[in-house]
C-alpha cells in the first residue's frame, strides 16, 4: 500500500488545491481562536469566510509560472512563508493585541529582549499551525518521481493567468464588501485590527508594505510648507492657562513615576476581600495631596511603554505602525526636558533598570534633550534582583534614591517601573498576596505584581519625605498602557463580573493618574482627559506658556480644556460619547446610540489629528519649526556616559 501510495501521481493542480485549503483552515483557526476582530452580523462574518482566499490561490499560482518539478518545492515554500506570517501574528497579537508590521520587524532587538513574553504567548495547540509542514516535505519528497507538472504550454498560458484571474476577481469582491461595511477602509483606518477583518492577514502584510515605503519617503520630501497646517490646528486647539494654576509649580523639581501596565480598574479593587493596591487607593480618594484622575486614557500604539514616554514628553501621538524611539530616534522632538532646561534651566534625568538600547532610548533621549540616563549598568542586576524584564521595583527605588539626591535642582527626574510587565511573574518570596484564581496564569499573576508595584511605590514615597524632597516637589504618577489584553477576556469578565463588550474593552483602557502640586488641595477629577495633555498641564505649572508650541493636548487645569481622548487606533472618549469605529455608545449608560452630525464630526477631527501628528513625525517636521525662542535641540550637549557622573 505504501509503494502505490508513492506511484500515484500528484498533479500541481492537486498541490495548489490542498495547500489553499489547508492554509485556509489554518487561517480561519486563527481567526476564532487568537485574533479578537470584533466580528458582528453575518456580512462580517461572509467577509471574513471571503478574506483570505484570494491572496492565498494569487501567492500559490504565481508559483506555476516556473516550469517542472521546481514549481512544486517553490509553491511549497510560499506556503512556508504564508504560514509563517500567519502563525507570527497569532504569537505576536497574544501579547500585543496587534498585528505585525514592517516597521515591526525593524525593532527585532526588542523582541528578542522580550524573549520570555514571547515564550509566555506559545499555546500547546499552536502545533495545529505548523503540523502539516513536515508531512507536505515528506509527500513531495516520497512522491518525487512522479510529480506531474503539464509540459505543454496550454497550460502556462491558460490555467495559470486564469487562476490568478479568479484570485483577483475575489479580492477585488472582497475589497468592495469591505468598503460597503467600512467606508474608505484603506484611506482612513487606524485599527490593524479592521484592516485583517476585512482584507485578512496576508493582504494586510502587502497593503502595510505599502504604506511602509510611502512613510519612509516622507521625510525626504518634506519641507517647511508640511508645518502650516499643523501649527495652525494646534494653535486653534490650545488651552489658554488658568490664571490660578499658572506658574504656581515654577522651577520646583518634577518627579514622575511610572506605574507599568496598570489598568484603572485595578484601583479599589479587591481580592479575596484584601486591597490590591492600598496605597494607590488611598491616593486615589483625593484626601491627600494628589489630584486623582479615574477618567484618563492611555493612547499608546504598538510602541507600549515607549509610545506612552513619546506622548507624555511631546504631546503628539505614536506611530500607527512600529514605535517612533526605533524608527525615528534621529528625528528633532520638541521635548519637555529641552524646554524645561532652556526655560527653566532644569537638569533632567531618567532611571530605568534595564538596558538603555531597549527601545532604542539611549538615542531617544538625547533628541529629548535628557541630560543623564541611569539604566541598567547603574544598578545591581545580579542575583534576586532580577524578575522578568529586568530589575524589581523595590530594589530599583531604593538604588535610585542616591542618584536622585545627586542631582542638581531644580530637576526634572523620570522614574520607569518594571516589575508589573507581561507576563507578570513574581517569586514566593516577593509576593504578599495571592494569585488570583480564573485560572488565567496572566490575569492570576496580574494580582501580584500590582501589589508589589504599589508596595515599592508607597516606599519610595516614603523615602522622598523623609529626604525632604517630598513636600515642595511636583509629583506625577501615570500608567503606560493596559496590562491584560483582549486576549484574556473570558478571565476578565470573571474578574470583573461583567461581559467584555466593546465598549467595555475601551473603557478598560482607563489608566490611573495622579498628580501632586505644592499649593494645591487633592481632589478627584472627573474630566476626561488623555496622556497628551500631561505636557501642556506641566509646562503652565511652571509659568511657560504653550500657545507658541505645537502639541496635540491641552492644560487639565485650563477652562478651556478638551474633553475629548483620541486613541491610536481612532477610537475616541469625549465627556458624552464612546465611538468605536461607527459605532456610538452613551459615555454613562454604555447603550448603543444613533450616530449624529456631532458624533461624526468628532470623528473626523480624531482622524486629522492622527494624520497631522503622523504626518509631523514621518516628515521629522519639528526641524523647521523654530519660532518666538524655541531653540532646536544641540544633541552634542546631553546624555554623558556612566563613567562620566
Amino acid at each position: 500500500m505504501f509503494n502505490d501510495f508513492k506511484q500515484q501521481p500528484l498533479k500541481i493542480t492537486t498541490l495548489l488545491i490542498i495547500l489553499t485549503i489547508l492554509l485556509t483552515m489554518k487561517t480561519y483557526l486563527a481567526y476564532f481562536t487568537d485574533f479578537s476582530l470584533g466580528v458582528k452580523g453575518f456580512y462580517q462574518y461572509l467577509i471574513l469566510f471571503f478574506n483570505p482566499i484570494a491572496m492565498i490561490i494569487l501567492s500559490l499560482s504565481l508559483t506555476m509560472f516556473f516550469k517542472g518539478k521546481k514549481s512544486f518545492f517553490i509553491m511549497f515554500l510560499v506556503y512556508i512563508g504564508l504560514t509563517t506570517i500567519l502563525y507570527a501574528n497569532v504569537v505576536f497579537f497574544r501579547f500585543f493585541s496587534d498585528f505585525i508590521t514592517f516597521s515591526t520587524l525593524s525593532q527585532s532587538s526588542n523582541l528578542n529582549s522580550m524573549g520570555t513574553n514571547i515564550q509566555a504567548s506559545v499555546r500547546p495547540y499552536d502545533l495545529l499551525y505548523l503540523f502539516d509542514i513536515p508531512l507536505i516535505f515528506m509527500t513531495l519528497i516520497m512522491k518525487f518521481k512522479v510529480l506531474q507538472y503539464p509540459q505543454h504550454e496550454l497550460f502556462r498560458k491558460r490555467f495559470v493567468p486564469l487562476s490568478i484571474i479568479v484570485a483577483l476577481s475575489l479580492f477585488v469582491v472582497n475589497l468592495a464588501m469591505a468598503e460597503t461595511d467600512r467606508p474608505q477602509l484603506l484611506t482612513r483606518t487606524f485599527d490593524h485590527k479592521y484592516l485583517v477583518k476585512y482584507l485578512g492577514p496576508y493582504s494586510f502584510t502587502i497593503y502595510d508594505g505599502v504604506k511602509s515605503l510611502q512613510n519612509s519617503s516622507q521625510k525626504a520630501l518634506a519641507n517647511e510648507d508640511d508645518l502650516s497646517e499643523i501649527v495652525n490646528y494646534t494653535k486653534r486647539k490650545n488651552a489658554e492657562p488658568n490664571p490660578e494654576t499658572f506658574g504656581i509649580a515654577k522651577d520646583k523639581n518634577i518627579i514622575k513615576i511610572h506605574l507599568e501596565s496598570l489598568q484603572s480598574w485595578m484601583i479599589g479593587y479587591e481580592h479575596n476581600g484584601e486591597e490590591v493596591t492600598p496605597f494607590l487607593n488611598e491616593l486615589a480618594k483625593g484626601n491627600g495631596d494628589f489630584k486623582y484622575y479615574p477618567n484618563f486614557y492611555h493612547q499608546t500604539g504598538q510602541g507600549k511603554t515607549a509610545d506612552a514616554e513619546l506622548i507624555l514628553d511631546n504631546s503628539i501621538y505614536g506611530l500607527a505602525e512600529g514605535s517612533a524611539f526605533s524608527l525615528k530616534g534621529d528625528n528633532h522632538y520638541q521635548a519637555l526636558p529641552s524646554i524645561l532646561n532652556q526655560q527653566r534651566n532644569y537638569t533632567s534625568a531618567v532611571f530605568h533598570g534595564d538596558y538603555k538600547t531597549f527601545w532604542n532610548r539611549d538615542q531617544v533621549y538625547k533628541r529629548f534633550g535628557v541630560d543623564r540616563f541611569y539604566d541598567a549598568e547603574f544598578y545591581d542586576m545580579t542575583g534576586d534582583n532580577i524578575e522578568n524584564l529586568g530589575l524589581l521595583d523595590k530594589p530599583f527605588f531604593e538604588e535610585s534614591m542616591s542618584y536622585l539626591k545627586d542631582l542638581k535642582e531644580p530637576y526634572y527626574a523620570h522614574f520607569l517601573t518594571l516589575t508589573h510587565h507581561y507576563p507578570f511573574t513574581l517569586s514566593e518570596e516577593e509576593a504578599t498576596i495571592d494569585r488570583g484564581d480564573t485560572g488565567n496564569n496572566t490575569v492570576d499573576g496580574y494580582i501580584q505584581t500590582a501589589r508589589y508595584m504599589d508596595e515599592a511605590v508607597k516606599d519610595f514615597v516614603t523615602d522622598l519625605k523623609e529626604e525632604g524632597m517630598y513636600e515642595d516637589s511636583v509629583i506625577v504618577m501615570y500608567s503606560d498602557h493596559y496590562g491584560i489584553s483582549e486576549n484574556h477576556n473570558r478571565a476578565m469578565e470573571e474578574i470583573q463580573g461583567r461581559e467584555i463588550t466593546p465598549e467595555v474593552n475601551q473603557d478598560n483602557q482607563r489608566v490611573p493618574f495622579y498628580i501632586k502640586v505644592p499649593g494645591m488641595d487633592g481632589e478627584v477629577v472627573d474630566d476626561v482627559a488623555g496622556q497628551v495633555d500631561v505636557m501642556p498641564t506641566l509646562m503652565h505649572l511652571q509659568g511657560i506658556n504653550t500657545k507658541e508650541y505645537i502639541m496635540f493636548g491641552t492644560d487639565l487645569f485650563s477652562d478651556q480644556h478638551k474633553e475629548m481622548v483620541i486613541m491610536r487606533n481612532g477610537e475616541v472618549i469625549t465627556d458624552q460619547y464612546q465611538i468605536i469605529g461607527n459605532e456610538v455608545f452613551d459615555r454613562e449608560t454604555n447603550e448603543k446610540i444613533e450616530e449624529t452630525e456631532k458624533t461624526k464630526a468628532i470623528k473626523k477631527q480624531a482622524e486629522i489629528e492622527l494624520e497631522l501628528s503622523d504626518k509631523l513625525i514621518y516628515g521629522d517636521l519639528f526641524r523647521f519649526y523654530d519660532q518666538n525662542g524655541f531653540e532646536k535641540v544641540d544633541t552634542s550637549q546631553y546624555m554623558y556616559s556612566p563613567n562620566e557622573y
